[in-house]
């Protein structure tokens, strides 16, 4: 059976949204097409429940399931899923490749683990760190650089969960010394990063820079739960790669082990952060 990414969405927020009433809608065209939710279930490739959860508008498709509904119903009487996922995706503030990672995966998965040679990772970012990389985007308007960080908080509310995400961050040890937004900036940003590292499930190493197999680039690896393979997000300026595709999640994952042998130990990595944290007066 193949894996389907979901988001939970509460539909008592907004009653008489569109995509509320489609899927009621769906129950709707399902019935008079004589069909049960286990036989919907069957050409999704999913289970009755989640067909269940469809049609209760507690969770959305996926992509190819708001395309298999199309095909199953028509468009007909009206009714558009794929149109609807579009829609239901299309939310400010991140890119569009990246939609369905910060909206389907990272809200399910049950380990993150993630590289990154240039930069501090998304998920430990503060404000002022993250707002200054998004205000030196080529043609980036004010609009848009407050979207695309309100958008990068929301995705840290993961590490808030009642029972939060185990977050491995593996970064390039020059990342501590790379100048984003000035001295205030890197301290504050510094300090968060030992702040966030006193949480239980957060473990935060920095590599040597001598680790040549980080040079590929960013990544990372979704753990998800009830045995879904794992996922990964593999990071470049233009366009992401976020896939389960075996062979990418097998070589990502050995590239990430190569890397990984060139971290300090943690205690290490947190007084190398402290003293790089002096250094920005």
């Amino acid at each position: 059976m193949r894996a389907i990414w979901t988001v939970t969405w509460h539909a008592a927020v907004w009653p008489e949204s569109e995509w509320v009433m489609a899927f009621v809608e769906m129950r709707r065209l399902r019935e008079a097409a004589e069909l049960s939710q286990a036989a919907v279930a069957s050409r999704l490739g999913c289970t009755q429940t989640q067909v269940s959860r469809l049609e209760k508008a507690t969770r959305t498709p996926s992509r190819s399931d708001a395309e298999r509904l199309d095909l199953l119903f028509g468009t007909s009487a009206g009714v558009s899923f794929t149109r609807i996922y579009q829609s239901i995706v299309a939310q400010p503030g991140n890119p569009v490749w990246f939609r369905s990672w910060a909206e389907e995966i990272e809200p399910t998965l049950v380990v993150l683990r993630s590289w990154d040679p240039l930069l501090i990772p998304g998920l430990l970012q503060t404000e002022a760190y993250a707002r200054h990389i998004f205000s030196m985007e080529p043609r980036a308007t004010p609009d848009e650089v407050e979207e695309r960080v309100d958008a990068r908080m929301r995705r840290q509310r993961i590490l808030d969960r009642g029972k939060p995400p185990l977050v491995s961050v593996l970064f390039d040890a020059g990342v501590l010394h790379r100048r984003v937004g000035g001295p205030e900036v890197m301290r504050g940003q510094l300090d968060r990063l030992l702040e966030v590292a006193a949480h239980p499930s957060v473990f935060i190493q920095v590599v040597d820079p001598g680790c040549l197999p980080g040079l590929a680039g960013p990544f990372m690896i979704a753990e998800l739960p009830n045995g879904q393979p794992d996922v990964i997000s593999s990071d470049a300026p233009a366009q992401a790669q976020i896939t389960a595709d075996l062979d990418v999640v097998t070589s990502i994952w050995e590239r990430y082990e190569a890397i990984r042998l060139w971290a300090y130990p943690e205690r290490i990595s947190l007084r190398m952060i402290e003293e790089a944290r002096c250094e920005w007066t």
